[in-house]
């Protein structure tokens, strides 16, 4: 089963975890251009999300891997495939980049 990470709660998630934390952004380059995040205790890689099978090699499965999206819907897919791939540290960032800006940063923009 994949945990479900509010933002207002990932710091502690990771932590819990052990090791060097990774966050996912499966949005689109645009929608990044729109809302980002800035790392925080987290290195941020970004791959959309129709890109993540062929790019899976990037993504080290001996880290912690919270996935974002929009809203949360792209990143569940994402990181139940994670999972399916043998990834056992694997979270969903629940409400996605909207919740992230109404819990932890007000600065990022909504869309």
């Amino acid at each position: 089963m994949i945990a479900q990470v509010r933002p207002s709660e990932l710091n502690d998630w990771l932590q819990a975890q052990g090791g060097a934390p990774l966050v996912l952004d499966v949005r689109e380059d645009w929608e990044r251009k729109t809302a980002s995040i800035w790392p925080d205790g987290f290195e941020l890689h970004a791959i959309p999300m129709g890109d993540v099978p062929a790019r899976l090699a990037e993504l080290p499965q001996d880290r912690p891997l919270a996935v974002l999206c929009h809203h949360g819907g792209r990143s569940q897919r994402v990181a139940l495939f994670l999972e399916q791939q043998g990834y056992t540290r694997v979270a969903n960032i629940a409400g996605g980049i909207d919740a992230w800006a109404q819990e932890r940063d007000p600065g990022v923009p909504r869309y």
